[in-house]
């Protein structure tokens, strides 16, 4: 039997729950910052031992650098070179150190839409440069533009992708005006952060201008702050060739930023072991660090890394694996020691969206966040060790990169959430709270709404058809890509754009450069 104080307290419930008006969830994953603690796989006199050998190694081993104009530039900045065998010295190390920034300011087509790169920040990238694209629905298929423009509608609609990616190669536009279609593509899809391939001066320069002039910025305003980016793969072990290293010269004049990644396979193109790799990595990035701020003290570049094993069985790239995440740790602990923004990458070698592909992105993806990697290229959507984009892993990707950003909010503990007067008191034992004034008020926005997950019980999940999670994902991805999802766009821009890429392709377009 109730007591007079239960009853009066059950009374002010109804009033109370009944006079609530349920708000609307409202997320932003734009701008996350990384709420985890790193997690180191090596002790401090382990890294600085990996950091010294770095640098004996670029001392004593050098660099190959195939790119003249990079060899004249390292040796008026102090380096021994022979041939195209490259040494640079530990203090031009220190110096290029010291004007890289260690924050970055990315410009994005909307404002809303701006980056900052810097330690502590998270930022997602989806799957980049893949020859194939693969759905449920069309199969595995050499990627088209037709591909291309859907995964910049996919990229453009989940706030959690802050910055476009090289998605797929559309094969079906010729190589020598693939960069008119695939920069058009970005700027009027979408109004993120854009990525330029480095593939030659005159492609790299055609794509600037036309990104200039498309914002409406002057020469000034846009070496101010990088409009867009780049990643820059040396050819390990220590090489870096003539399109990487022009790609670095030609950023850095232009004061747009540069991802300087080697990408170092355990067992292949590196030592077998995560130290010997990771300071074989270190030593190559330093290497591009240096030239970056050689040509431009001061111009934006993001420490990189992208370590993995091979499968010793095949040879094939292995992805998600213990020692993927062991070297991402690692690698966030050099990261840390230049005190530069750093990328990492998550990604599968599995052969299709299965229960593989999702342990190594998931696995893949938490090294990432332990180790406090600022970029995080490849966390969506990447199959066979890079060879295609699934549709329907972006898919299921995202909802976990979703998750991901729910965590970064974090949870307040305030009056009203601990909820004493609108939950604690308001619920007699044995009760439950689904009409409590606090769950009234927040059962719209306080948890997390799946896009592809489904929380329906087994009868009722047999009713809608026992679709399994793949088979959802196409449903969502083909109701994305079937939107009117432009973005705003000046018309007098878009046609002054068009008209630059007519008049470039009449007079052949821009080959790229090898």
């Amino acid at each position: 039997m109730k007591t007079e104080a239960s009853k009066t307290r059950s009374g002010r419930r109804r009033r109370s729950a009944s006079s609530v008006s349920p708000s609307k969830r409202s997320v932003n994953y734009h701008d996350l910052r990384n709420p985890f603690p790193p997690m180191e796989v090596f002790s401090a006199d382990q890294v600085t031992a990996i950091h010294e050998t770095s640098l004996r190694t670029l001392e004593e081993l050098g660099m190959k650098v195939l790119l003249p104009e990079a060899i004249e530039i390292y040796r008026k900045g102090g380096a021994r070179v022979v041939d195209d065998m490259v040494y640079i010295g530990r203090d031009m190390v220190k110096a290029a150190l010291t004007t890289a920034p260690k924050s970055i300011q990315g410009r994005a087509g909307a404002r809303a839409k701006d980056l900052t790169f810097e330690l502590g920040r998270m930022i997602f990238q989806p799957g980049a440069g893949a020859p194939h694209a693969t759905d449920l629905v069309r199969g595995r298929r050499p990627a088209s533009a037709a591909d291309y423009i859907e995964y910049t509608k996919l990229n453009q609609h989940f706030d959690v992708l802050q910055m476009l990616s090289p998605s797929v190669e559309p094969q079906d536009v010729a190589t020598n005006v693939r960069h008119y279609f695939t920069t058009e593509a970005q700027l009027t899809l979408s109004d993120k952060f854009p990525f330029v391939f480095s593939r030659g001066t005159p492609q790299v320069i055609d794509c600037f201008e036309m990104l200039r002039d498309f914002r409406g910025v002057s020469d000034a305003e846009f070496a101010a702050n990088p409009y867009c980016y780049t990643v820059i793969n040396t050819n390990s072990p220590r090489t870096l060739d003539i399109p990487m290293a022009q790609g670095l010269i030609d950023f850095a004049k232009q004061g747009q930023m540069s991802i300087i990644t080697p990408f170092t396979l355990m067992g292949a193109m590196a030592p077998i072991t995560v130290a010997g790799a990771v300071t074989l990595s270190h030593a190559e990035a330093l290497a591009g660090i240096v030239l970056v701020q050689l040509v431009n003290p001061g111009a934006p570049i993001c420490y990189g890394t992208f370590t993995s094993n091979v499968d010793m069985k095949s040879g094939a790239p292995a992805f998600g694996t213990p020692s993927h995440f062991q070297a991402s740790l690692a690698a966030g602990q050099m990261a840390r020691m230049t005190g530069l923004p750093w990328r990492s990458a998550a990604g599968s070698a599995s052969n299709l969206n299965d229960v593989q592909a999702a342990n190594e992105n998931q696995l893949g993806l938490w090294g990432c966040l332990m180790a406090g990697a600022t970029v995080i290229i490849h966390s969506a959507g990447w199959l066979e060790g890079g060879l295609s984009v699934s549709y329907e892993k972006i898919i299921t990707d995202v909802e976990v990169l979703n998750m991901v950003a729910e965590l970064c909010a974090g949870k307040q503990a305030g009056v009203d959430d601990i909820g004493f007067e609108s939950a604690l008191s308001r619920v007699d034992p044995s009760g439950h709270f689904f009409a409590s004034p606090q769950t009234m008020e927040r059962y719209t926005t306080e948890f997390y709404e799946p896009i592809v997950h489904d929380y329906a019980n087994f009868g009722t999940w047999t009713e809608r058809g026992s679709k399994d999670a793949s088979v959802r994902a196409t449903e969502v991805w083909q109701e994305i890509v079937n939107k009117d999802t432009s973005v705003k766009v000046d018309g007098d821009k878009v046609a002054a754009l068009q008209d630059f890429i007519a008049k470039r392709t009449a007079q052949g377009g821009a080959p790229p450069e090898s």
